[in-house]
């Protein structure tokens, strides 16, 4: 919910010494992440005065001491100050996937009640009712549904306000970062120190001579592999696009910003490396590359994939690691169904969305070193995963669902560095497993010797373990089929007591002048 002081260091920095935004004395050292909630156990951020970042920061910029230059940057965060205040008393942000499900609960919303007013329109009227009161009664039958209606969408519109809220949070941190760098200057330039250096180069449209002989070649030559990688390109021409033929493309290792459009009319391409760049998001277009098998876009500045990024089915292998996702498209799992490598370690993503239990052919899923609080229930549906990382989530995984145990052809598995306390009950199942990596987590189930001895022990643990749950389990339910065996007799001879009493009550009651039964005369 703080502005990262690696990403915003003068607001950051500025933020911690408002009076009702900044850190208790006594706070240990810690820095708020943009994205990242504090969780229960977490504690304040520290003094930045303390940290070795804010030490950095001032000094190399010393101006940011001086108690005028704190006074007027104080008064042009008031925005940002007000904005997370509102933004921690709504909460954290919703997942990709909930706002994902809240849009489309709104469309069904207001499909229905667009149904429902044409049913109005179109009924007819009786014969018996007056025009104006049918008019009138109509009237009221739209208000009721549209007044439904509306009830309907309060919760999912609210999902949808908190999260554009805090979406409208991450720019105002940008701008307010922008305004704070101009007092600061301003600040310099009084004092007779500003000297900017020119660190980097003028962008240049210039394109590269390499590039403009690829394209001339291109036509006559049907090319079907370019490796422009590492040459220090600022963009590709839209005429990239005209290659048809092209079948590879390397533009790793260069500073590119963005990818044309044009990219669509790559259709033959099947492997795109664009990783090591400067990349912001991806087009739109990318989805249009039906062919594409292989696709790394690792090592950029990518804050979320386009959905059409479901549409490239071909997909075997995805690389989207290093990164600075917060989540994976909604419908990613239903459409990839051939994708059988994906890495999407070393970013933020919290949770990943509950398709991708549906991408049944993958076998590699590396995911560490992100914030992720858990598993989707139904992961075990991916009987055909074979190395899972999920190690470095931090303080943020804890436990794993029990469906995990049927990941059976699972040979390798990193849980390193997490908050688990337990293995799930069905972990003896996963027969295949050769290499495990259970290092600092506080687990308590199996136990520290247990797991010292190796993934073959830990096995055996969690075999006997589920065992013995199973049988206590089994031993309850015999328990319980007695209870209603004994409980089942003695209703049934209560009500053979009940019904003789009152056959007996009947016969000693009845008139004399019905007839007796001789048996039951002969009984009595």
């Amino acid at each position: 919910m703080d502005p990262n002081p690696k990403s915003f260091p003068i607001l950051s920095y500025v933020m911690a010494r408002l009076p009702s935004l900044g850190p208790r004395p006594d706070a240990p050292n810690s820095e708020f992440d943009l994205e990242q909630q504090p969780t229960p156990h977490s504690k304040p951020p520290s003094d930045p005065s303390s940290s070795s970042c804010q030490v950095r920061i001032e000094d190399d910029m010393p101006h940011l001491t001086h108690p005028g230059v704190l006074a007027s940057m104080t008064r042009a965060i008031s925005d940002v100050a007000q904005t997370r205040s509102v933004l921690y008393t709504l909460g954290p942000r919703p997942d990709h996937e909930a706002v994902d499900n809240a849009r489309s609960k709104l469309a069904e919303i207001e499909a229905n009640l667009a149904k429902q007013l044409e049913e109005i329109v179109l009924s007819p009227r009786p014969a018996d009712v007056d025009r104006l009161q049918w008019r009138s009664h109509l009237a009221e039958r739209e208000d009721d549904y549209r007044r439904s209606a509306d009830k309907e969408k309060l919760a999912f519109k609210a999902v949808l306000a908190v999260d554009e809220m805090h979406d409208a949070y991450e720019k105002l941190l940008k701008e307010a970062e922008e305004r704070l760098e101009k007092i600061y200057e301003t600040a310099q330039t009084t004092a007779g120190e500003y000297s900017p250096e020119d660190e980097f180069p003028p962008k240049t449209e210039e394109p590269n001579e390499e590039v403009i002989g690829i394209l001339q070649a291109a036509s006559g030559e049907g090319l079907k592999q370019v490796d422009l990688s590492g040459r220090r390109l600022r963009f590709l021409p839209e005429a990239f696009g005209r290659i048809r033929s092209l079948v590879a493309l390397d533009i790793s290792s260069n500073q590119l910003e963005v990818i044309p459009d044009s990219i669509a009319g790559l259709e033959n391409l099947e492997e795109l490396n664009a990783s090591s760049n400067f990349l912001g998001s991806l087009p739109d277009s990318i989805g249009l590359l039906q062919k594409l098998k292989i696709l790394n876009v690792s090592g950029n500045k990518l804050g979320s994939l386009p959905d059409s990024i479901c549409h490239c089915r071909s997909l075997v292998e995805m690389d989207v690691s290093f990164n600075n996702l917060t989540y994976l498209p909604t419908n990613i799992g239903y459409e990839l169904v051939n994708l059988k490598k994906l890495s999407i370690h070393l970013n933020k993503i919290r949770s990943l969305p509950s398709s991708v239990c549906e991408m049944k052919s993958l076998r590699w899923l590396d995911a560490h070193f992100n914030e992720l609080h858990g598993l989707p229930l139904a992961i075990g549906r991916l009987t055909n995963l074979e190395i899972l990382n999920l190690g470095s989530n931090f303080s943020d995984l804890k436990e794993l669902p029990d469906t995990f145990g049927d990941l059976t052809n699972l040979k390798e598995l990193d849980l390193s560095n997490n908050q688990i306390h337990a293995l799930p009950d069905t972990f003896g199942r996963l027969d295949n497993l050769t290499k495990l990596n259970l290092e600092q987590n506080p687990l308590v189930i199996p136990p520290a010797e247990v797991v010292s001895e190796g993934v073959e022990a830990v096995k055996v643990f969690m075999a006997k373990w589920w065992l013995e749950i199973l049988a206590e389990e089994e031993r309850k339910s015999v328990l319980e089929m007695q209870e209603n065996a004994q409980t089942g007799w003695l209703t049934r001879s209560t009500s053979w007591v009940k019904n003789y009493v009152s056959s007996v009550s009947d016969y000693m009651g009845s008139p004399r002048g019905s007839p007796r039964d001789p048996y039951l005369d002969q009984q009595l």
